[in-house]
């Protein structure tokens, strides 16, 4: 008997493992920064671990091709990238994962009081062609009148090949460029700049997805005697548009659940990870499954407007008992008007009696074919009804003159 009952047990949840939903499998396509690869990485296996998706990395795209195209092409399902790239239909946002600052590093020495002085015949690293701070830095260019052979760009930032200028975006990261010591940053202005109509603030103006930061004081030791201003601006994780919308779903939920250990594992970066992200400031279209997840709490339309609703039937109940009692008021009135004829008809039958003269009785008999008369033109008028007091009235009237010219 136990022997059965182990079989049965075993048998049990053998069916209740088959019958799990297997973990979504997701490609998440390589960055081509060495910052975001690193971070990537990180997000993927953790997201491996301890989810119901399942990231692999693919690799990154060609030379000649950006993350975005490879994306859409089919190549990946993710990506993360820069909110600064091009528009494109064919992609959505998944959510915001966390802020990057643009740093722009020059030699000690170099003339840097504008971006023309900093970058006129300068060496210039800004990353992969396609990269986020290749295409700032190109903006950049043509918005200052800089021709493409103003200064030269340089694959690497090893010691053979060290640039005049460096331009990443990265997050705060104190370790990772402190070696530069021949090196400083260039700062947009001074931290008070913000809001007086500075340059810092041409530069969000014309690019919306950009924000004032202040790297402070110290934080990249020499590098940073005083305070740089700059920007930041979010990292993204997109994904194809055609997405399974509930896959997105899930996606967003296990990211938001995954909150804590994704702060413990990067503390600077992904502690602000939430799932209450304005959908109207991402330059891509959000994608249908995590509006779904975003509005997840919102009232149904029946919700929505049920106390309208109750506010209307209560309305409509108000008028309706208005109506009513406006009615029995209009039938009163007709009733209490009727009852004045009633009541002189009454009079006039109650003084007939054998003393009664016959000239009296002709100005009884006219009194009340007066008062029929009234009766009628209040009729025409609707001040009385058509109804069975109206012929009592004329009913008890005419009798009362038929005993008038009887007796």
């Amino acid at each position: 008997m136990r022997c059965r009952h182990l079989i049965f047990l075993a048998l049990a949840t053998m069916l209740l493992v088959a019958c799990e939903p297997a973990p979504k499998e997701l490609r998440l396509i390589t960055p081509k920064s060495q910052v975001s690869r690193e971070i990537a990485t990180d997000f993927a296996s953790l997201l491996g671990d301890e989810s119901g998706v399942n990231i692999t990395l693919v690799p990154a795209p060609e030379d000649d091709k950006t993350v975005l195209e490879s994306l859409a092409s089919g190549d990946g399902d993710l990506a993360i990238i820069t909110d600064i790239m091009p528009f494109r239909a064919d992609v959505a946002t998944v959510m915001p994962l966390y802020p990057t600052v643009l740093h722009v590093i020059h030699r000690k020495g170099r003339a840097a009081g504008n971006t023309v002085e900093l970058l006129s015949g300068a060496t210039v690293y800004a990353g992969p062609p396609g990269s986020s701070s290749r295409v700032v830095l190109e903006q950049v260019s043509i918005r200052n009148g800089l021709s493409g052979d103003s200064f030269t760009y340089v694959d690497s930032v090893e010691p053979e090949l060290r640039p005049d200028v460096i331009v990443v975006f990265a997050p705060i990261s104190p370790g990772r460029i402190r070696d530069l010591a021949d090196y400083e940053l260039f700062s947009m202005g001074k931290p008070e700049d913000v809001g007086t109509g500075a340059a810092i603030d041409s530069v969000t103006l014309l690019q919306p997805q950009f924000e004032a930061f202040v790297i402070p004081a110290g934080t990249y030791g020499e590098l940073t005697p005083e305070p740089i201003l700059t920007v930041s601006v979010n990292q993204l994780l997109v994904a194809r548009r055609d997405l399974d919308a509930a896959t997105a779903y899930d996606l967003v939920d296990d990211l938001v659940g995954l909150r804590p250990a994704l702060a413990a594992l990067r503390p600077g970066l992904f502690r602000d990870i939430s799932d209450e992200f304005d959908p109207s400031s991402s330059t891509y279209i959000v994608h249908p499954g995590v509006l779904d997840y975003i509005q997840r709490d919102a009232p149904s339309v029946y919700e929505r407007y049920s106390g309208i609703a109750e506010v209307a039937v209560t309305l409509l109940v108000g008028v309706i008992s208005a109506g009513f009692a406006g009615m029995r008021i209009y039938h009163m009135r007709r009733k209490n008007l009727i009852d004045t004829f009633y009541s002189a008809v009454i009079e006039i039958k109650k003084s007939i009696d054998e003393t009664t003269t016959t000239q009296q009785r002709e100005d009884r008999a006219d009194n009340i074919r007066a008062l029929q008369l009234e009766a009628f033109d209040l009729l025409v008028d609707e001040k009385l009804a058509a109804d069975e007091s109206f012929r009592i009235f004329i009913t008890l009237s005419n009798d009362v003159l038929r005993q008038l010219e009887t007796t």
